[in-house]
């Protein structure tokens, strides 16, 4: 694939009106940006709004789990029929691609996933991703399509990820556009307004947070205005909204999957020395571990936590927790090999 890969994610409330019903004229405008940058890239789009365009169809929706999925039910074709509607001007197919948290999770399905998406490029055919909000486990969903956007950015190398929004990008305390983060720290995360439309899942905390894994693993990250005119050519450009700068990142593609897309299903909290040891890019050893936060097995992957319980790697175990009880510790027993170690 020589073009370079392209995410924009866009919010239910970039993408409908307050009642809920879906803006014709804002999607409508999409396919004509998008359509003006698809000889240039990849494309990836990533859409909320099936719950919002089908909650209307269900008498007194009252936001239940069951309700929320039959909404989803509903809106998903509406949606896409849409979306292919307007993109048909300029002759561009589109495909739908419902996900799954453990699409990402299980790498064969995520590397099965890849080959589709390349091979729908290859085609000229645009996908757009959502949440299979019908059947997703409770226990295993995206926390929002903030989060399915970016595992799709970091997963598939993508060079750029547009959050599309429906303010013009990240404020300052005086409600100023911030052009550019170079790095984002706590500082910046602290610039993010704490509330969430009513409609959607996400907020500028979302954005910021994901965000922050993206710009992490080497992606520049723009956060932008629908209604601005020409937004999306201009994001891709740095022209327009919140420019979140990419740090450097030399992880090779299965290491950016660990970090990201694989699910955490244990907790370690090491000490000093081991914390030290892992920095230098050394495997973690039984001796290190001062506590079994949560429970694992063999081959799963756990965050490893330091003496505050900060998060500063995952890795993938390999042996399981029950090995690491107090007085059962091999002091040269390896936990996990630093080949299968992120730092964060």
């Amino acid at each position: 694939m020589t073009k370079p890969i392209l995410v924009i994610k866009f919010g239910t409330a970039s993408i409908t009106r307050s009642n809920g019903e879906l803006d014709e004229s804002v999607m409508a405008e999409i396919a004509k940006q998008v359509a003006a940058i698809h000889a240039q890239y990849n494309i990836v789009l990533v859409s909320s709004g099936a719950v919002a365009a089908g909650r209307q169809y269900l008498k007194e929706y009252s936001g239940t789990i069951s309700e929320r999925k039959a909404a989803a039910a509903i809106g998903n074709p509406q949606l896409l029929n849409r979306y292919a509607h307007y993109f048909s001007a300029y002759g561009i197919p589109l495909a739908q691609s419902l996900c799954e948290r453990r699409h990402f999770s299980e790498r064969n399905q995520f590397l099965q996933l890849k080959k589709t998406y390349e091979e729908l490029w290859a085609n000229g055919v645009i996908p757009i991703a959502n949440e299979n909000d019908v059947v997703s486990d409770l226990e295993l969903k995206f926390s929002d399509n903030d989060e399915l956007a970016t595992l799709i950015a970091v997963g598939f190398g993508a060079t750029q990820l547009l959050f599309s929004t429906s303010v013009a990008g990240v404020l300052d305390k005086e409600g100023r556009i911030v052009p550019q983060i170079d790095v984002i720290d706590e500082e910046a995360l602290g610039l993010a307004d704490k509330k969430k439309s009513s409609l959607g899942l996400g907020g500028m905390v979302s954005k910021l947070t994901f965000a922050r894994l993206a710009t992490r693993m080497g992606i520049e990250v723009v956060i932008f205005g629908i209604r601005t005119p020409d937004g999306i050519p201009l994001a891709t450009e740095g022209k327009t909204g919140t420019r979140c700068l990419p740090q450097p990142c030399s992880m090779p593609a299965r290491k950016k999957w660990l970090a990201s897309g694989s699910l955490v299903t244990g907790r370690l909290q090491v000490d000093a020395g081991a914390e030290q040891a892992l920095k230098k890019r050394h495997s973690l050893l039984a001796v290190g571990v001062k506590a079994v936060l949560e429970k694992f097995e063999r081959g799963e992957v756990i965050e490893i936590v330091d003496e505050q319980e900060q998060v500063i790697a995952v890795a993938r175990a390999k042996v399981a927790s029950g090995a690491l009880k107090a007085g059962n510790r091999m002091q040269n027993t390896e936990v996990a090999h630093a080949d299968d170690i992120v730092l964060l």
